[in-house]
């Protein structure tokens, strides 16, 4: 006996024994790979294949050193300033947000944007290969009806379709003498071709920052996401024209509500016109279905709502055996049965017992106390006794 117990605890016999625990649910915790690593290893390319081009403008870095010189002597002034410190101990200093949005503007705001794009896959879908940091920024408004209120696209914000049913106020600094193009598209919900995207708006050759100005070469059309696809990227960018370009081959008739006729690719725009335009304004926008879109597909785009639901697989249903054990007689039999019947039978349980003229009967007081007469089988005791404590199936009759 002792010799077993011995055996037991020797060194190897553990070590097997760990072993064999191990490796019989997966590696060791030590040696398997995490989720991370895996999503990594299924992502990877090849960097000598697959890089990313910047074909944006370069970004000025002495305009930001520039400023750090002025932000060091203007927090060696408020150190000395000791109206200011009495302030910070009242809690009654205030921070100018316009004035810290313009130094982020001048700063962090291209390097920021972009990343912001890059999470959502913005040069991905639209430039496949290539990316840009936005050097201008852009201010776009919609103004939905609201006298004080005005919804702004930022990076990626919310805004509802009929809030953005009309075309929004564009601005931004730019030189008189130069020219912008301007496009709004979304990669996203495209109904006949998936890879194309959908050209919401298209003004070319903009003198300068007057958009008002432009050659309209498709005219503006509101969001329409589809029902059940969720939030799709609806997205600005700003080009810079080295001259004036004829976009004739782009032009559509007025109304241009043929979806078909705005199907767009980015990627083959800016390939095609790469040496005389260069993007340099990004600004993006989420939107998903809302009830006004019912109407706007019916009664302008004249097509029927596109609706996307979930087909979810019937249940398993796993095949009859001649003697069931440990299961409900009446629950095992219904679950072969076909639910429109059981329904239909529940529905007239409950109308049986309704009565135009006559309160229904009240509940017992004591359900339990009240004895079942004359034999019944065990599954109908079951029933009665929930039919009376207001449980199971019975609340579906209520």
């Amino acid at each position: 006996m002792t010799s077993r117990i011995f055996k037991l605890l020797s060194a190897d016999s553990v070590i097997t024994t760990q072993v064999r625990y191990k490796f019989s649910r997966g590696k060791p915790p030590l040696i398997a790979r995490n989720l991370e690593q895996r999503i990594a290893e299924m992502e990877y390319k090849d960097p000598n294949l697959y890089y990313k081009v910047d074909i944006g403008f370069p970004l000025q870095k002495n305009q930001i050193s520039n400023l750090r010189k002025q932000w060091i002597e203007e927090v060696k002034a408020c150190r000395e300033n000791p109206e200011l410190e009495k302030k910070a101990l009242l809690n009654q200093l205030s921070i100018d947000m316009d004035k810290i949005r313009e130094v982020w503007l001048l700063t962090d705001a291209p390097y920021d944007i972009h990343r912001v794009a890059k999470h959502y896959g913005i040069f991905d879908d639209l430039y496949e290969d290539a990316y840009f940091y936005p050097v201008i920024p852009l201010t776009i408004d919609y103004d939905f009806g609201h006298e004080e209120l005005l919804a702004r696209v930022y990076t990626g914000n919310l805004i509802k379709s009929f809030e953005a049913e009309k075309a929004p106020n564009v601005s931004y600094e730019a030189d008189s003498n130069s020219f912008y193009t301007l496009l709004l598209t979304t990669p996203d919900g495209n109904y006949s071709n998936p890879e194309f995207e959908y050209c919401h708006w298209f003004i070319g050759n903009i003198p300068g920052n007057d958009v008002s100005k432009g050659e309209e070469i498709i005219d503006y059309l509101r969001p329409i996401p589809a029902k059940g696809i969720g939030f799709c990227r609806y997205i600005f960018v700003l080009y810079k024209q080295d001259k004036k370009i004829d976009f004739s081959e782009y032009k559509k008739d007025k109304p241009c509500l043929n979806l078909v006729d705005r199907n767009w690719k980015t990627y083959d725009f800016i390939r095609k016109h790469q040496d005389y335009v260069t993007p340099s304004g990004l600004a993006f926008f989420q939107t998903d279905y809302d009830p006004s879109l019912k109407e706007f597909y019916h009664k302008t785009l004249e097509m029927e709502l596109p609706i996307y639901e979930y087909d979810f697989p019937k249940p398993f249903v796993k095949p009859q055996v001649w003697f069931p054990l440990k299961e409900a007689f009446n629950k095992y039999l219904d679950r072969y049965r076909d639910p429109k019947q059981i329904n239909k039978e529940f529905l007239l349980k409950k109308l049986k017992k309704e009565h135009p003229f006559k309160f229904p009967d009240p509940p017992l007081k004591y359900p339990n106390a009240h004895p079942i007469r004359g034999y019944v089988p065990s599954w109908l005791k079951t029933e009665i006794q929930k039919e009376r404590l207001n449980q199971g199936r019975i609340l579906d009759c209520k």
